[in-house]
């Protein structure tokens, strides 16, 4: 095996920490095509879809690449933006938001980039690129505050079986969650506060979180129990009684039991117990998105209204926000404890080029080891 190296590798370049941001992915255009493509990666991941292979295979590319891709690109269309999905754009404005704080701190001595596990731009291709920059100290930050098998080990998986291909691999810390990360939570009451000033407060807040099977909660997968973690420190944190909120789960797949309550059958039965008016914030999603523009502010919007709602506010998600940016910076910040900003100095690259030439003419006597 031919393990991937760095072309023309200069001893001499600087070394610098990188930061990778990364999210799910999206499609690269609202097509049929494009879609078969990523529902083809995403819904190939063992880590997402737990059925033996074989079987799913038959169902995946029997019946739901199919079916799924020609049904979802209306659902797309309808919320592409001239620079492509949501979910691309709010996650690279993050990146650069962040990068600008720490460039601002440190220099040019990180490198922050982003990537999609499932789409483009790939891992691959963005480790390639911060590798070419001289990146020795990584640190992964998913933007899934809540850990699960499905979303964050899936990314260190990518992670992982990236760097089994790598000739140099870089010092790693991965950030598996952070559902209880003080500056998340201040960010996030902050966000619902300021939406309330500008557009008033409804009888109760709905917070949707992204649903997984039920199976998965029932062999350890801890996100059920991280999400309703958040759930009540949010809730604390902006002074709200139990029976001002309530945590559901959304973007259910299949036919078998994922976590309940349902957030469209809780939308459609809350009328019929008089709450009439809700404001609705999904706290696991850290950029808006399909799940939340078409699916929340949309589909569930209507079913909450023709089941006699009267007012459905939809909080946007924190997206590049400048206190999302801020909690963002602060947990990587409090990752990078113990590491070193890289010295590039004259002098410390002046010292490495000197080793380098030494190395060179360094003669190896024939010994038995």
């Amino acid at each position: 095996m031919q393990y991937k190296g760095i072309e023309n590798f200069n001893h001499r370049q600087p070394e610098k920490l990188g930061v990778l941001v990364t999210n799910l992915g999206t499609p690269d255009a609202p097509t049929p095509s494009a879609l078969r493509r990523y529902l083809g990666e995403f819904l190939s991941d063992p880590r997402v879809v737990e059925l033996p292979r074989p079987i799913w295979w038959l169902i995946l590319h029997g019946i739901i690449l199919r079916i799924r891709p020609r049904k979802s690109t209306k659902a797309y269309a309808g919320v592409w933006q001239p620079e492509g999905s949501p979910l691309l754009t709010h996650t690279a404005n993050q990146a650069e938001g962040i990068r600008k704080i720490l460039a601002r701190k440190y220099g040019n001595h990180i490198v922050v980039g982003f990537a999609m596990r499932y789409g483009n731009p790939s891992i691959a291709k963005v480790l390639d690129e911060m590798q070419d920059q001289g990146v020795r100290k990584l640190i992964v930050l998913p933007l899934y505050p809540q850990y699960s098998a499905s979303t964050s080990a899936s990314t260190f998986d990518a992670i992982a079986k990236d760097f089994t291909r790598r000739r140099w691999l870089p010092d790693l810390r991965f950030i598996s969650h952070y559902p209880d990360y003080p500056p998340y939570i201040e960010a996030m009451a902050a966000h619902i506060r300021a939406h309330w000033e500008q557009h008033g407060r409804n009888q109760k807040l709905i917070l949707s979180y992204h649903g997984i099977p039920l199976k998965y909660l029932k062999k350890g997968d801890p996100y059920h129990c991280e999400c309703h973690k958040t759930s009540r420190l949010l809730a604390e944190c902006l002074g709200l009684g139990a029976d001002e909120y309530l945590t559901t789960f959304q973007s259910r797949f299949g036919r078998e039991e994922w976590l309940k309550p349902y957030t469209d059958e809780t939308l459609k039965a809350l009328p019929g117990k008089d709450i009439t008016s809700i404001d609705v914030f999904c706290p696991g999603f850290s950029s808006d998105c399909l799940e939340t523009i078409e699916e929340i502010n949309e589909e569930n919007r209507e079913y909450f209204m023709e089941s006699g709602g009267q007012g459905f506010s939809y909080i946007p998600a924190l997206n590049a926000s400048p206190g999302h940016i801020d909690a963002l910076v602060r947990l990587i910040e409090d990752n990078l404890k113990g590491w070193t900003v890289p010295d590039n100095s004259p002098e410390a690259l002046q010292h490495r080029d000197v080793l380098a030439q030494q190395q060179k003419n360094v003669v190896y006597p024939d010994r038995t080891f």
